[in-house]
């Protein structure tokens, strides 16, 4: 057999490693963002009756505009949104891809603001796009002079702002994106996607970039049922943008590339979105209680409104990692010195990451 080494593949994939996070099996897994909440059965039923139905037409093409889930979004976002104006792909990982494939490519530039989403680099570079890591101010945060210098100094095509960051948990007021979006239109005409993978954790009444969509046609707001819907193993994500967008991303999306299941799956959690969101209460509460204890214990959580927290004042990320690991509570060392991340499970599950980093670090 031969191995990666002996294939022609592009001399940029070289010495490439692929995308991901440990999967392994332990009793408390806090490591990748997922809602630990099960979905609720009401809704579990609702979503076998709509998958039965759609197989009896699987030797069919599914509807390859995905008409009815798109409605469904429409409806969900608000903020007037016509169904022309929304997107959808297998998880907001490939709406991402035809965002870099539309505007992407060769001889053009994308920008983040790491640290950030590891993705954003990697579909850089499959997509043949060199990407800027513009810094980040002192706890991560952003400002809009800072966002405007980076801006109209490395000249991007397309900018990536993740709200709420991830890793860091960090929001971006929508004065940073109104910056971003001036600076890109002065030196390039170019794009602003601002992912909001975290949006709905960020609480009732908070701002979301859907609100500057109006009057602003290259601006694009992804999101994903993954987080908040509980739904990552559906993989469902979607965009709001200006409908010209959803045409240009139409160009260079496959054909019928969301299958008849997963679009009644999808449909089916929208109709109970209500039931769906229930849970978000709870994870918001044990994400605050978790920054509340870790900072008793002399460590240094960062402002988050995600469904996770990072933290600070650890000595040795990989050992306190691995002694946690060891008592079956798995979280994630992120690369950023002296931090760890860990996602807001459920009451339990976050009892039992606070009483095992207790016992680690001796508190």
């Amino acid at each position: 057999m031969a191995n990666l080494d002996d294939l022609p593949i592009r001399n940029d994939l070289k010495g490439r490693k692929p995308y991901g996070a440990p999967q392994l099996h332990v009793p408390v897994a806090l490591n990748v963002n997922e809602n630990t909440h099960r979905i609720p059965r009401e809704v579990i039923e609702d979503i076998f009756a709509r998958i039965a139905e759609a197989t009896l037409t699987l030797n069919r093409y599914p509807d390859r505009e995905f008409m009815k889930l798109r409605a469904a979004f429409a409806e969900y976002l608000g903020h007037g949104l016509r169904v022309d104006q929304i997107w959808a792909a297998n998880g907001s990982n490939e709406v991402l891809q035809h965002i870099f494939q539309a505007f992407g490519g060769p001889g053009r530039t994308a920008l983040g603001f790491g640290p950030t989403y590891s993705m954003y680099p990697l579909l850089a570079q499959a997509l043949d796009t060199r990407y800027v890591n513009a810094s980040r101010l002192e706890r991560y945060e952003l400002t809009p002079e800072h966002v405007r210098e980076q801006i109209l100094t490395h000249e991007p095509n397309i900018v990536m702002i993740c709200s709420p960051n991830n890793p860091t948990g960090t929001p971006i007021s929508l004065s940073c994106i109104e910056a971003a979006y001036d600076a890109v239109s002065q030196v390039t005409g170019g794009i602003v996607v601002v992912d909001e993978a975290y949006a709905e954790f960020a609480g009732d009444g908070a701002e979301t970039a859907i609100e500057l969509l109006p009057g602003r046609e290259r601006l694009m707001v992804s999101r994903t049922m993954s987080k908040a819907f509980a739904f990552a193993g559906a993989r469902v994500g979607y965009l709001a943008a200006d409908s010209a967008v959803v045409d240009a991303l139409r160009l260079v999306r496959l054909p019928y590339h969301l299958s008849a299941l997963t679009q009644a799956a999808a449909e089916a959690a929208l109709a109970h979105s209500g039931t769906m969101l229930s849970m978000v209460d709870d994870i918001r509460f044990q994400r605050d209680r978790m920054i509340v204890e870790l900072t008793a214990m002399g460590l240094d959580p960062y402002r988050s409104e995600a469904n996770f927290v990072l933290f600070g004042g650890v000595d040795d990320p990989e050992a306190v990692f691995q002694a946690l690991l060891e008592r079956g509570v798995l979280v994630r060392n992120v690369g950023i010195p002296n931090t760890l991340r860990v996602t807001a499970g459920t009451e339990a599950e976050t009892s039992q990451f606070l009483s095992s980093l207790r016992e680690v670090l001796g508190k």
